[in-house]
């Protein structure tokens, strides 16, 4: 018998600071995503709470992360100081991930980055940081030209999901892309914005997202 999956709410110590997140175990795991937030969301965000509902069912464990505390979201809503903050936001990204290890639920099992905007260049620093540990990487309307020179350390497969009509963002992936030394794809959703609020693009966000997943973090180990 198939069993549910199990959601709660973690509190992660980062340094003299606590960050919060939302964690779901599926019964049938077969790996770990984090996702990475940014430009002023959180791990409230309906896209990407939809893009997790979407892994769960295919057997992925989330972690959605606040990778700031509720006093600096308060700050970087007024001047955002800190949703830039490419080194701020990648080391408490790792410090989620070495959590994340210690955890019985999730240990041992192959672990992705999930980033959207902002966050998409903490996942790859991150990335980078701990490659032994990750798998995969899936960008969301991601800002990867602020990983900066991370890029080129980044060894795990990436893949770059971009509106069609995101005209600028797409450029930025794309020259982000050529400094990767990993496997990647870049993808188009067609007739899709920057937040992907047209019909159907969520959907095919999510789809993308969970097969490129599946391919890298349970075909690819398994093989």
């Amino acid at each position: 018998m198939k069993r549910i999956s199990e959601s709660s709410t973690v509190s992660i110590a980062a340094g003299r600071h606590w960050i919060l997140g939302d964690l779901t175990v599926p019964g049938n795991k077969n790996g770990a995503v984090i996702f990475a937030h940014g430009s002023g969301s959180s791990r409230h965000s309906p896209r990407n709470k939809y893009v997790a509902e979407v892994l769960n069912r295919g057997g992925f464990a989330t972690l959605l992360i606040d990778l700031l505390t509720a006093q600096e979201e308060r700050v970087d809503m007024r001047t955002a100081e800190h949703r830039f903050d490419i080194e701020l936001l990648s080391n408490r990204l790792v410090t989620a991930t070495d959590w994340a290890d210690k955890q019985p639920a999730l240990s041992g099992l192959s672990l992705g980055y999930f980033g959207a905007s902002t966050g998409a260049a903490a996942a790859l620093v991150a990335a980078a940081e701990r490659p032994q540990r990750t798998g995969a990487v899936v960008s969301r309307g991601g800002r990867p030209d602020l990983a900066g020179d991370w890029l080129g350390k980044v060894a795990a497969p990436t893949l770059f999901i971009v509106g069609e009509l995101d005209h600028e963002v797409i450029t930025l992936n794309r020259e982000a892309a050529e400094k990767l030394r990993a496997p990647y794809e870049i993808a188009l959703v067609a007739g899709a914005t920057h937040l992907f609020e047209e019909e159907g693009a969520l959907e095919h966000v999510a789809a993308l997202a969970c097969e490129w997943f599946q391919e890298n973090l349970v075909y690819r180990q398994a093989a």
